[in-house]
């Protein structure tokens, strides 16, 4: 299936790209974290299990059990602090 991930933040400089199109075939947004983090480099060091990394689905803050639907859209934060 086809989703669009936007990566933000520190996540963003990291990977040097704001967004994809990827095909995968993840079933949950904590699988595609898995599959990107397979990919080495860069994504695996941003996106490590041990981070704190929030992820959005559809524009709403969503556990990483969620299933993952065709056509998402799948947003990866760093924690943000406020001031």
């Amino acid at each position: 299936m086809n989703v669009n991930i936007r990566y933000f933040a520190s996540i963003r400089e990291a990977l040097s790209t704001g967004s994809e199109a990827v095909n995968t075939s993840a079933p949950t947004l904590g699988a595609l974290r898995d599959e990107l983090i397979a990919r080495g480099g860069a994504y695996a060091e941003a996106l490590a299990r041990g981070k704190a990394v929030r992820v959005a689905l559809n524009q709403t803050m969503s556990e990483e059990t969620a299933a993952l639907p065709e056509g998402a859209e799948v947003g990866f934060f760093p924690p943000v602090t406020g001031g």
